[in-house]
């Protein structure tokens, strides 16, 4: 379970910044929860007793902290240090409408720092990082073989093909292996989180692999042509387009 905190205190700013992570954690099939906070004394009231600041007992895997607050007499940056105090574990996204805090900052460590307005792409691209750092996105992928279970880097899978009701497995050193199993239910259980791209009914390819992309087909790793179905071709190219804008940012 991921747990995340949202501090901000526009309140469309956080309704926008939490229906953002919603759908893109939803997408990546992470199960997560998240509490949306409207300003730094109800932030604080969450831990304890603000006049104090008492300990951070509460654990947010990833805080969004605004940095400013028009009402209050403390800012996300004194909150970042409150929570620094307690905590080296949370990873701090602050965000904020002025882009003049990099030093003052530095030292509570934060994870990013993003502009407002903020655009869904950074904020998918920050959870990504935190993911990846956090472990989420270097996992294994599990399948049954009778009554055994057997795990396997999620990297080391190159694509998957269903082939009379058998999955194939094609990994990177070249090798296969095969069971009974369903490509649809395990691209949404598994895979669909790790960058692979569903393009065909028999077909789920790690986007790692790909080498070409023409609208009817992709080639990955070793030359090997795979085919686009018809009618998720433009949903393809898009979802490869815009993993490719992502890991360029």
């Amino acid at each position: 379970m991921l747990n995340i905190a949202i501090c901000d205190d526009e309140i469309n700013i956080g309704a926008e910044l939490e229906r953002t992570l919603t759908d893109i954690l939803d997408t990546l099939n992470i199960k997560h929860e998240i509490d949306v906070f409207l300003g730094a004394t109800d932030f604080l009231r969450h831990f304890g007793n603000s006049a104090n600041f008492a300990p951070f007992a509460t654990h947010y895997d990833l805080i969004f902290l605004d940095i400013m607050f028009a009402q209050e007499k403390i800012d996300g940056v004194e909150i970042g240090k409150l929570i620094r105090n307690d905590n080296n574990i949370s990873a701090i996204v602050y965000i904020s409408w002025e882009k003049n805090y990099a030093m003052e900052l530095f030292q509570n460590r934060p994870l990013d720092f993003l502009i407002k307005p903020i655009k869904s792409a950074e904020i998918e691209r920050v959870v990504r990082t935190y993911l990846k750092i956090a472990g989420y996105m270097n996992g294994n992928f599990t399948y049954k073989k009778g009554r055994e279970t057997f795990k396997l880097p999620i990297k080391s899978i190159t694509h998957l093909e269903n082939r009379k009701r058998k999955v194939i497995l094609h990994l990177a050193d070249g090798t296969q292996d095969e069971f009974y199993g369903s490509l649809k239910q395990l691209y949404s259980e598994q895979l669909s989180k790790f960058d692979f791209l569903f393009i065909h009914a028999s077909y789920v390819v790690n986007y790692d692999y790909v080498t070409a992309v023409k609208f009817d087909q992709m080639t990955v790793v070793g030359g090997l042509l795979l085919p686009i179905s018809p009618n998720r071709r433009v949903e393809i190219r898009a979802a490869y387009t815009e993993i490719l804008k992502r890991r360029r940012l």
